[in-house]
């Protein structure tokens, strides 16, 4: 394989930038443009040594190289880190170096492909990666590092070989009819296969907390216009991230904040006040609105509770009858005129909050309510393993199936070389968590998420 380079950590202004090499010419390019400080220097594994990065004995920055030497690397391969003063020129003067020294520039996540198809770590360990960049929540970070950790791919890997001893004894009914061990074959298949469906059972059912922990709660605030709606998402965000004014349809776009509950991602969505109108540009953010409030997770009607109930907040109230929904009456700091009895006998399934946006009262009672209502609490991260990943939920659900498919022939009397072809299925599934039986098309497409320098 060629030697790839590329700049490691985010570009901008940081007190460290990482550029990172990997590849059977590392150590000869590095050789080339490292000037160490020591004189008696040479590479060795595991090794950080000081000096300078040089191109024709202009000094370019003052670095520190980190050696790793194959097969004890990230890509199983030789190579080094720059670090490196953490300004984007000088970062990517060096990259420059490097390139120009017979490196080739590295593509999204080739360093971590190069340690998959090196055999450093599996498809599900490599996707694990990503997770851990893009979490946005400590429990997802957890989770995520325990799947980095290989604790699918263990799971997998005993399945795996349970799966195995079926196959080794059909192959051996199949070889050898002659002994007629066809039925002792098949009980025995039928025991582990039963034993094979619980565990993979158990495994789907962890995708219920691993989808909330990854993607979290899509909550869209709807109201009519001055309702409160940036007043609340500034209260929840705690920075005047929407424009509040006296005037009513400020707000004509969606604007999306993330905050934690309980460890859990929400995304809360402000969005357009609505109400009939006759300003085109008005209209399109209520269509918006609508929408988003029909693909949000949760809606949060506000309503100001300064004012009688109109027509409008009763169709909202309709539009969300079907809906998960929190209703808050704001403006407790006025004078109420909707109370909480009121609304008891409209929408008796809602939870209904009295708060003041403009105070920031009431909104710690907005978190808890949400978090009962999504059970939060009960989502604990610990020693065992929760699947993330939408694509290895798909994979155990066919196993599922195809374990089912397998007791079924067998209750059926079914052949014995028939019930193997779903035994065989669910091997395939589980090379496609691994990466073993994948196609190359979706292994590069999945690293093309990845971010350059990983």
């Amino acid at each position: 394989m060629s030697t790839i380079a590329a700049i490691s950590t985010a570009i901008g202004n940081a007190g460290i930038g990482i550029i990172r090499m990997s590849g059977e010419n590392t150590f000869e390019i590095i050789r080339k443009i490292f000037k160490p400080k020591k004189t008696d220097f040479k590479i060795e594994a595991n090794t950080i040594n000081y000096g300078y990065i040089v191109e024709e004995n202009k000094v370019i920055d003052e670095v520190l190289v980190s050696f790793f030497k194959a097969p004890k690397s990230f890509t199983t391969e030789d190579m080094c880190e720059i670090n490196s003063h953490g300004g984007a020129i000088v970062m990517n003067e060096i990259l420059e170096l490097c390139l120009k020294n017979g490196a080739t520039l590295a593509e999204p996540g080739e360093f971590t492909k190069r340690a998959f198809l090196n055999g450093r770590i599996d498809l599900s360990q490599a996707e694990a990666i990503i997770d851990v960049i893009n979490a946005k929540t400590e429990k997802e970070a957890k989770a995520s590092i325990k799947q980095l950790e290989g604790g699918l791919s263990q799971e997998l890997g005993k399945i795996k070989a349970e799966i195995m001893e079926i196959m080794v004894d059909i192959e051996a009914s199949i070889d050898y009819p002659e002994y007629d061990v066809e039925e002792v074959t098949n009980d025995r298949a039928l025991k582990t296969l039963e034993n094979i469906k619980t565990e993979l059972k158990g495994l789907e059912k962890t995708f219920n907390n691993g989808k909330l922990i990854k993607e979290g709660i899509k909550a869209a605030i709807i109201g009519k216009p001055n309702a409160g709606k940036s007043s609340l998402l500034n209260a929840i965000v705690k920075e005047d991230r929407a424009i509040v004014t006296e005037y009513e349809g400020t707000t004509r776009d969606t604007i999306e904040e993330f905050i934690q509950i309980d460890g859990i991602p929400l995304k809360i969505i402000d969005t357009a006040g609505i109400r009939n109108t006759d300003n085109e540009v008005e209209k399109i953010g209520i269509n918006k609105a609508k929408e988003m409030a029909e693909e949000a997770d949760l809606i949060i009607f506000i309503i100001d509770a300064s004012k009688e109930l109109e027509d409008e907040d009763k169709e909202i109230l309709e539009l969300i009858k079907k809906k998960q929904a929190i209703i808050l009456l704001n403006k407790t700091d006025l004078k109420l005129k909707i109370t909480k009895n009121d609304l008891e006998g409209i929408c008796k399934d809602k939870p209904i909050i009295t708060i003041s946006a403009l105070k920031k009262e009431g909104i710690e009672q907005i978190y808890e309510t949400i978090s009962n209502m999504y059970k939060f609490n009960k989502i604990e991260i610990d020693e065992s393993l929760t699947i993330t990943n939408n694509r290895h939920k798909q994979a155990i659900r066919n196993m599922i199936e195809n374990v089912e498919k397998a007791i079924k022939s067998i209750n059926e009397k079914m052949p014995i070389d028939v019930i193997s072809v779903h035994i065989i299925e669910c091997l395939n599934e589980i090379g496609q968590v691994t990466g073993e039986s994948l196609s190359e098309d979706i292994i590069n497409e999945i690293f093309k998420k990845f971010c350059l320098g990983k």
